[in-house]
Formats: structure tokens, C-alpha cells, sequence
């Protein structure tokens, strides 16, 4: 199946995670081959024209704050390799009624000169945070563990367990400061009245101040080629158009890891786990699901409030109350009918993104795992909302609905991108509750997709941490 007979690693699966434990295992000098069913690698971290000609699109993630900001691709030479950032001036807008916006600017005292009242208790809350992110972000971005910086991590965790709609509420008085901390929290997929829901809104905000909201020059596509180059530099091997349907059919080698979800784990090595294990993986949950449009247009987004043109990450969904209540229909297996709009506009920054005077779009919706609902009427009213005229600078689109999102890339099951649903049952326990999540009881094998800590996002840790539980492993003697 591979160039060899056997090799140390063998890794299935080479979207970011996959790949990052391949590197690192590669880096400490051993034999390492990736398998990957796709013709190309990368998960949901591709790029590729499905409009029209020189329109080029990210399928999967557009925005990547956690890709910038990881601390394991942080440590590899990713730019010699062609990654290159692309810093908007502003990390996100998000429109409110009337033509007004509200900014997350990288300035913390910036963003709280636009929060009218709220600018103090902006400041309060988000100033500490971002003044001590690297020191909360090795727990965020890490296994549960021990803090190793535990003022820090305390006086984040006050306020990150709570529920998005009980921390904006109870924090902030007017409009402006709500919307935007609700716009934030919504990326948890969970209804903004759940906890830790604030959690997830306190780490994109800090993320925002602390090291921007930048996405690659190029698309997604350069992050997945730029980590296939440094594995190919180090040895490694990346086998494409390479489907596994059990670890059976692999290359012998000393440890196998699976960039897999549970679902996907248990149809490629169930044979190989303990009946209690399978059962525990069988019970493990997803969240919902999302709707998916790239546009081609003739110009830019006529944004009413044109400081949205500052930002490539648009929020669009209006207040808190809106964005939560769009949330909850998702909870309740509805489609919202004025949803919450995740928007990129990467080509107003990038112009190898488009032909010259014309721009992409990248968006996408919460919608029920396993939907087939056709929500880009929904989504075009939000945006029509918020720039009037949209419409007509469409000049192509194309839509994948989260059935679809299943079939383009199986590890997105029923069109969810986080790899398992992240409420506070799930959270520190992906896949199952274990000291090492990455290992499982079969000899040799484990799992480094992002349903295992920290969860979803491309920043490569999920990989990062398996390969090195496997290194623990070899080093120690066990396998």
C-alpha cells in the first residue's frame, strides 16, 4: 500500500491533525506514512475553483486564528514551506440595523471606544484575558491536565463556564457589546444559553486582540501543502487517493493513528477494540450540522456599514437576541429562517483569490446534523439585510448542505466541523473520559482527529498531542 513494507507510524487521514502527528513523529526520526481516500490532502482544510474559472474557494475552513496562533505549527518552518498570513486591518465586523457595525479590533481599548457604556466592562473582562494568553491558551489548547499557570487559567474559567446570554447580559447594558461577544460564542454550535458557550466567544475575542484573525495568502489549501512539504522534508510519505477500510489492510507498523472520528474509528478498527470501548465511542455525540455557500461576485459586498470592508470575518445575525434565537431553532432540530451567518470575504485582502476586480465569498450556517434543507434563500436575505443589493453582484454559487458536507469529507458526520458536539459533557472528554484520550486499549493504536482534545479547529494540537502519547508509548517500551 505504501513505498515500503513497513515503516515506525502510519497515520490514515491527512487533514491538519493527521498530518501534525505525522510531522512530529517524522521530526523525532521515525519512519512515517499517511494514507488519505481523497485525491488530495488536506480534510477540510482545501481549496479549489467550484464556481467559475480563477475564482478559487476554501471548501472547508476559511479563517484560521488557531492556525496562526498554535503552538505546535508555531515551531515549524511552515513559511519556508509557502504558508503566508494575511492580516486584515481589523480581525471582525458585525452589522447591526441602520448601517451601523460594531468592530473587534486588535486593540482591546479600541474595541471598547465603540462599546458606548460598555467600553469599561469591555475592558475588564477582556484585558486580563488577552494581557495573560499564552498562558491560558497552553490549557485551551491542550489535554485536560494540571494548570500550569492557574491565577490565569482561574480567573478565565470564572467566567468561561458560564452560558454566552448570561455572561453578555449580565456583563454589558447596551446592544453593541452583546451582539458582538453573542456573535463570537456562537461559533460553540451551542445554544447561547448552554454552558460554557461563554467560553468559546472569550477565546475567539482573545484571539482576535492577542494575534488577530489572519487566514492564509492563497486560501486553505497553502496550510495543508505547507505541512505536506515539511513532512516530505523530514521523510515522511503522503499516500492520496488511498482509502482505508481497515487497519488490516496497512503497512505493518509500530503505531497506527487514526485521524478519525469515533464513527469512522469503529468502522476501520472496531475488530481490533474491547467490546466496552466500542460501545463507549458508539455513545459518543455531534453537534449540528452547517449550510455552506461560495460566491463568485462581480465586486465587493455593498456592506451598509462599510467598516465591514475592514474585516474578512463578518458576523451576520444582528443582535443577541437574534443570533440566540437562530442558535436554539438548531438545538431544537429547526431551521432557522433569519439564521446566523458565518461570513469570509478573503479576496478584499488576497486578490490571487479572484480575477482582477471581482471578489469570493465564503459562508455558512448552523443547521441540524444530517440536514438536506436548502438554506441559501435564508442566507441571502441575512446578507441582503445587512447590504442591500447583494443579489445582483452574484455572478455564480455554489452550496453543499451538511448531508453533502458528510459525503465530501466523512469525518464531517451529518456536516459537523468540530468533530463531536462541544457541550460541557463532551468537552474534556472527547472521545471517551481517559487520562491519554489519544490512546486506546488496542496494542499500538490511537486516535488524533479533532474529536480528541482540544476539538475543532485547524491548529494541528489533536495530532500534536496523540504523536507524542505515541512516542511516550515506543520510548517506554510498551508496544
Amino acid at each position: 500500500m505504501g513505498s515500503r513494507a513497513s515503516y515506525d507510524a502510519v497515520i490514515v487521514g491527512a487533514g491538519p491533525n493527521g498530518l501534525a502527528a505525522a510531522v512530529e513523529l517524522a521530526r523525532r526520526g521515525l519512519p512515517v506514512a499517511v494514507f488519505e481516500a481523497a485525491e488530495v490532502p488536506g480534510g477540510g482544510c482545501r481549496s479549489q475553483e467550484v464556481t467559475l474559472p480563477g475564482f478559487v474557494h476554501d471548501l472547508g475552513s476559511a479563517i484560521h486564528p488557531l492556525g496562526y496562533s498554535s503552538p505546535f505549527f508555531r515551531t515549524l518552518p511552515l513559511g519556508e514551506h509557502g504558508l503566508e498570513w494575511v492580516h486584515p486591518p481589523v480581525p471582525l465586523a458585525h452589522p447591526l440595523e441602520g448601517g451601523e457595525a460594531v468592530l473587534l479590533w486588535r486593540s482591546v481599548e479600541e474595541t471598547a471606544r465603540n462599546l458606548g457604556e460598555d467600553a469599561s466592562a469591555y475592558r475588564d473582562l477582556m484585558s486580563p484575558i488577552t494581557g495573560d494568553w499564552e498562558k491560558i491558551a497552553g490549557a485551551v489548547l491542550g489535554p485536560p491536565r494540571m494548570p500550569r499557570h492557574p491565577l490565569a487559567l482561574g480567573a478565565f474559567g470564572m467566567y468561561a463556564m458560564r452560558s454566552a446570554r448570561a455572561l453578555a447580559e449580565g456583563l454589558f447594558r447596551g446592544e453593541r457589546a452583546r451582539a458582538l461577544f453573542a456573535g463570537c460564542a456562537a461559533h460553540s454550535f451551542l445554544p447561547l444559553e448552554q454552558r460554557p458557550s461563554a467560553a468559546f466567544g472569550l477565546v475567539l475575542a482573545a484571539l482576535g486582540h492577542a494575534a488577530g484573525w489572519p487566514f492564509p495568502k492563497g486560501g486553505a489549501q497553502r496550510i495543508t501543502d505547507a505541512l505536506v512539504s515539511c513532512l516530505r522534508s523530514l521523510g515522511g510519505e503522503v499516500h492520496v487517493g488511498s482509502p482505508v477500510s481497515s487497519v488490516a489492510e496497512l503497512p505493518a507498523a509500530k503505531v497506527v493513528l487514526l485521524d478519525l472520528t469515533p464513527r469512522q474509528v469503529l468502522g476501520v478498527a472496531g475488530e481490533r477494540l474491547p467490546a466496552r470501548y466500542r460501545a463507549r465511542l458508539a455513545r459518543y455525540r455531534y453537534g449540528p450540522g452547517v449550510f455552506k455557500v461560495d460566491y463568485a461576485l462581480e465586486g465587493p459586498v455593498p456592506w451598509e456599514a462599510r467598516e465591514c470592508a475592514l474585516a474578512a470575518t463578518v458576523h451576520v445575525g444582528g443582535t443577541l437576541e437574534e443570533i440566540a434565537g437562530a442558535e436554539g431553532a438548531v438545538a431544537r432540530g429547526e431551521h432557522p429562517e433569519r439564521p446566523f451567518v458565518l461570513v469570509a470575504q478573503p479576496s478584499l485582502f488576497d486578490p490571487s483569490r479572484a480575477p482582477e476586480g471581482h471578489h469570493t465569498l465564503w459562508a455558512y450556517c448552523h443547521v441540524p446534523n444530517g440536514s438536506t434543507f436548502d438554506m441559501t434563500e435564508r442566507m441571502e436575505a441575512q446578507l441582503e439585510r445587512f447590504a442591500p443589493g447583494f443579489r445582483e453582484r452574484i455572478l455564480a454559487r455554489s452550496t453543499m448542505n451538511a448531508a453533502e458536507l458528510e459525503r465530501w469529507d466523512a469525518n464531517l458526520v451529518g456536516g459537523d466541523i468540530n468533530g463531536g458536539l462541544m457541550d460541557l459533557g463532551q468537552l474534556f472528554t472527547r472521545p471517551v473520559a481517559s487520562p491519554v484520550p489519544y490512546a486506546t486499549p488496542a496494542k499500538g493504536l490511537y486516535i488524533c482527529s479533532s474529536s480528541t482534545p482540544p476539538g475543532g479547529g485547524v491548529h494541528g494540537m489533536c495530532g500534536y498531542f496523540a504523536a507524542r502519547a505515541a512516542l511516550r508509548d515506543l520510548r517506554r517500551g510498551r508496544l
